[in-house]
């Protein structure tokens, strides 16, 4: 060996050189105490070795370490010169069929779109092109580090999971083998001794807290005088603060500064002085003076030099391990039993327990040394992958305990191994249901926002910028439970029902926290002069909806657990809406005949929140009991005699009116913020789980009341009763000059309005509403999309909400509903609607913004124009709704919305003295469109029985009764369609009126 270094190394201590690695492992096997000896050993050598101040030379060290202190441990493991006795562990190894490379940041990552379980499912290069799924839709990504290829994972892939360098072969037995077999009885014996010494030190040097001095079994006789002034990493501080500082403290110049900069940015820690005490505390003292002033300071330690030493060599002695294992698998299964070996301490007293739980007080370098370590054995092993996930489990609160309060990054933290842990499906199930883990993820995550306010509503601390750091941190763990949820139970036990609904308790009260969060109240008079804070309940929406999304999954899947889900959903619906408050007083009702009780609240005065977790993730479940039929099938276990529709409806239609006020323009005062969150509202991200639900739960509200009681409530909450009840009332109030901007107000909130009752009777296309499939779901997306304008792959693709998985399942469907026309020389590729698909458009799409509504109108109608057809746009034929849901459709046929269709009409008979405008009657022309396709379908079905229930025909032919004795809607209709001022709409008003009392033509 001595002959092989270089003079240089050879002059530094030739007594190291001396050192016989097989004479060191000989004494070691003939020794009584081997722990004593070998920590002799350590203490002796390792700060000869590391202990030499700032090296320039950093591999002279490492070859006089693998001389003098790794070479002993190979000997003595091998029982022989390492070079014969590893290769012979090699041979003898049945390898493990998982891949395991760990990724290096920035090398590409495989998954695939048709077979990975789910997204975070990858394979490496090598094992991607040898697999089937090089075939098939893939996504290619770029690694951030620190996870490693899933190949031979049967729990990660659909099909394909072997790769040909991993595939089993025919002649290998299916069930796991020890591989300790493959070890001889004296290896074995041999490798745990050494194992269990070295990992202890390794963790116990790492772990070590003291400065100044070593633990007593490594402390030397003869200690030196010199330290380290040793500077910390952070993910606070800038490269300029931390260069500008160096240069003030160490007196070094700029280009030095800053290699000592990009080191501990890089490594997490680095020496930037060497000498006595005084000399190294000198340095730290100004560092931490420069550093305070805006921020907390740089963190910066005097270290003995041995202390330091003895770390450099642990960190080497974790990387040795993790090779060594990989020669045999019985080598990584003893690693394993040594780490999670519960100590003489009690709980938390394993290696790997320590380790984690140090994790946030270790430097970058060493984490990721260690969690490297963790990668290839604990994770690499399935028995003890198991054994470390109820470890990881057990710390799980601790663990994000110390992450959000870390200056590390997440991908650097010892919590971000949930990935490799909670998305393997039996490993998230049987953490659900022995140590409860939906339940404590978050419970841990509301701890960490407990803040709250009078009414114990979450009030986020946003407003520094330490409190929107430990925010983001939180956030987290939301993705850990998304993680937990992502593979769905194909077999549930009662454990598994009892430890997820107490999960879904947990969650319940979460959402419970959210309901009626940031409230707003309109500004009038002054405009607001500080814009409220808005974005971190609205990130926490986003955060969440694939968590909802997914809950809901879960509840479909067992019809015990729906149907226990429901009811807990409902209570604590009630909990949040009980009694009045805001101003909400009972009162009554009446419009043509019917009367019913409600509350005064007006949106426009009372306070309004935009968040209804609760009453949207009800919403969900209840469409869950019509699609699954559950509704039908157990009556007896559900409390659906006990709902209260006014309750159901009122927040939600809060919200929608709302929104609708805002268009009128009457909360302009409010600022940007509420504009903001309308936009949210509707946007792509957050409207599955806001809008759309707001719009079932209106739609399941007004299945299971009185239509005619939903529409006066409508037009209370609305604050349009007065124009509808009231007898000439909109033409008293639109004569009065000065009322002009309330006038076009109200205009606006009754183009709103009908609009959300297009809505309520048209939106079937969700499964369980209507009688459709998810694919009918996003044809009809697609449809609507394609009908503004032919679009790029790229801009379809965002234009459609995404699943869990990050897949909007256009790749099936587009070819239905559209052609591709393939690019020229320039641009790109267009998919552009298929002819057939136009009649399915529906110019009131609810998921249309008012300029792509106003797009796709111009369009559709330049398209009628050209074909040489009448440009009206009529209502498309809609599937039928779920039973559920059928009674829905009488809104159209009920007396208040049939006074609400004459009274627009009449307005627009007598256009000059009434405020209207054609929009509004564009809305009803269409409502009419609706009812008229409505009792055709009906009139189809109930042919045989004779029992016609929709009249909608015969109702809108009969004139209005006293006292106003108005003409029936069909001959306001007739005199309409020769108004001159309304040519526009004439093919609207003719396809109307091809109709006879009862009949259709």
């Amino acid at each position: 060996m001595a002959s092989e270094l270089e003079p240089e190394v050879q002059a530094i201590d030739r007594s190291l050189l001396e050192c016989s690695a097989e004479e060191t492992a000989g004494k070691w096997l003939q020794a009584t105490d081997l722990t004593s000896e070998v920590y002799q050993h350590l203490a002796h050598y390792v700060p000869k070795i590391y202990c030499r101040g700032p090296n320039p030379f950093p591999q002279k060290e490492d070859m006089l370490a693998q001389h003098v202190l790794l070479g002993p441990m190979e000997w003595y493991l091998c029982g022989e010169d390492p070079a014969f006795g590893f290769p012979k562990l090699e041979q003898a190894n049945k390898p493990s069929h998982l891949c395991g490379r760990v990724f290096k940041v920035g090398e590409p990552t495989y998954s695939c779109r048709d077979c990975a379980v789910d997204p975070t499912c990858v394979l490496c290069m090598e094992c991607f092109l040898g697999s089937i799924h090089r075939d098939h839709r893939y996504r290619m990504t770029t690694s951030g580090g620190g996870g490693f290829c899933d190949c031979g994972d049967t729990e990660a892939w659909k099909e394909g999971p072997y790769c040909q360098k991993h595939e089993l072969n025919t002649s290998e037995i299916e069930e796991e083998e020890d591989p300790l077999v493959h070890l001889s009885v004296d290896v074995i014996a041999r490798t745990y001794n050494i194992f269990a010494i070295m990992f202890r030190y390794a963790v116990e040097i790492l772990t070590w807290e003291k400065e100044s001095e070593l633990p007593a079994d490594l402390e030397m006789e003869e200690k030196s005088d010199t330290y380290y002034c040793m500077l910390f990493n952070d993910e606070v501080h800038t490269y300029e603060q931390v260069i500008y500082t160096l240069q003030k403290a160490v007196n070094c110049t700029q280009k030095e500064a800053i290699g000592f900069a990009t080191t501990v940015d890089r490594d997490g820690r680095r020496s930037v002085r060497y000498g006595d005490f005084q000399y190294c505390e000198q340095a730290k003292s100004v560092i931490v003076r420069n550093t305070s002033r805006q921020t907390k300071p740089l963190k910066v330690q005097v270290m003995h030099s041995s202390i330091v030493a003895h770390q450099n060599f642990g960190l080497k002695l974790l990387s040795w391990l993790g090779s060594i294992i990989g020669y045999s698998d019985g080598l990584r299964r003893i690693l394993c039993q040594v780490g999670l070996q519960e100590g003489p301490y009690g709980e938390n007293s394993c290696l790997v327990d320590r380790l984690m739980l140090s994790d946030s007080k270790l430097w970058k370098g060493a984490r990721s040394v260690y969690h490297q370590l963790f990668m290839s054995s604990l994770l690499m092993d399935l028995k003890y992958k198991k054994l470390f996930a109820i470890r990881f489990a057990k710390n799980y609160e601790r663990l994000q305990s110390d992450y959000v309060t870390d200056d590390h990054d997440r991908e650097f933290s010892i919590a971000d191994l949930s990935v490799q842990i909670f998305t393997v499906p039996s490993l998230a199930r049987m953490l659900i249901t022995e140590e409860n883990l939906m339940t404590i993820i978050i419970k841990t995550f509301m701890d960490h926002l407990r803040h709250r306010d009078a009414q114990g509503r979450f009030q986020f601390e946003r407003y520094t910028a330490l409190q929107a750091f430990k925010f983001r941190r939180v956030q987290s763990l939301i993705l850990d439970l998304k993680y937990v949820l992502i593979s769905k139970p194909t077999e549930w036990s009662d454990e598994l029902r009892q430890k997820f609904l107490e999960g879904f308790d947990a969650f319940l009260e979460l959402l419970k926290c959210m309901q009626g969060m940031d409230p707003i109240t309109r500004q009038v008079g002054q405009h607001i002069e500080m814009e409220p804070e808005w974005e971190a309940a609205f990130t926490l929406q986003m955060k969440l909806t694939h968590v909802i999304s997914m809950m809901q999954d879960w509840c479909a899947l067992d019809e015990k657990v729906l149907i226990e889900a429901y009811k807990k959903c409902l209570a604590v619906l009630m909990q949040c809406h009980g009694g009045f408050t805001d101003g909400e007083q009972p009162i009554t009702l009446s419009i043509c005949g019917h009367s019913v009780e409600t509350i005064r609240y007006c949106v426009s005065q009372e306070k309004v929140s935009i968040h209804l977790p609760v009453s949207r993730l009800l919403a969900g479940l209840h469409v869950l009991l019509s699609k699954s039929e559950v509704a039908y099938k157990f009556p007896e276990l559900l409390p659906l005699s006990e709902l209260s529709p006014p309750m159901l409806i009122e927040h939600p239609l809060r919200c929608l009116v709302l929104c609708a006020q805002v268009h009128a323009g009457m909360w302009r005062r409010n600022g940007f913020s509420l504009v903001n969150q309308i936009y949210y509202y509707h946007n792509v991200k957050c409207r599955r789980e806001m809008f759309d639900k707001d719009i079932v739960m209106l739609q399941t509200g007004v299945s299971m009341m009185d239509p005619n009681h939903f529409l006066m409530i409508m037009l209370s909450r609305f604050e349009l009763y007065q124009i509808f009840s009231t007898p000439d009332y909109g033409k008293r109030f639109s004569s009065e000059i000065t009322h002009k901007d309330v006038v076009q107000q109200n205009n606006t909130l009754i183009e709103e309005m009908l609009y959300l009752i297009i809505m309520l009777v048209g939106e079937r296309f969700s499964p369980g509403v209507g009688q459709v499939n998810t694919t009918d779901e996003i044809k009809r997306e697609i449809i609507h999309q394609l009908s503004i304008k032919p679009m790029a792959h790229s801009e379809l693709v965002k234009s459609l909400p995404e699943d869990e998985n990050k897949e909007t399942g256009m790749e099936s469907v587009i070819e239905a509903v559209a052609h591709f026309k393939k690019p020229g020389l320039t641009g790109r590729g267009m998919y552009e609607l298929k002819p057939e698909c136009t009649k399915e458009f529906n110019l009131y799409f609810y998921h249309f913004s008012r300029a792509e509504q106003s797009k796709a109108e111009e369009a559709q109608r330049k398209l009628k124009r050209q074909n040489r057809e009448d440009t009206a746009l009529p209502p498309p034929v809609l599937p039928p709704f779920c039973p559920l849901f059928a009674s829905l459709v009488n809104i159209l046929q009920s007396d208040v919305m049939l006074c609400i269709m004459g009274t627009i009409l009449q307005w627009a008979v007598e256009h000059n003295g009434y405020a209207w405008s054609e929009s509004m009657l564009q809305r009803v022309l269409h409502l009419i469109g609706m009812a008229l396709q409505e009792e055709k379908q009906h009139l189809e079905n109930v042919m045989e029985e004779h029992v016609v229930t929709f009249t909608f025909t015969q109702k809108i032919s009969k004139p209005g009764e006293a006292p106003n004795n108005s003409p029936s809607i069909l001959a306001m209709l007739e005199t309409l369609q020769n108004a001159p001022y309304l040519e526009v709409h004439k093919d609207r008003i003719t396809r109307s009126l091809k109709v006879t009392p009862g009949k259709l033509l």
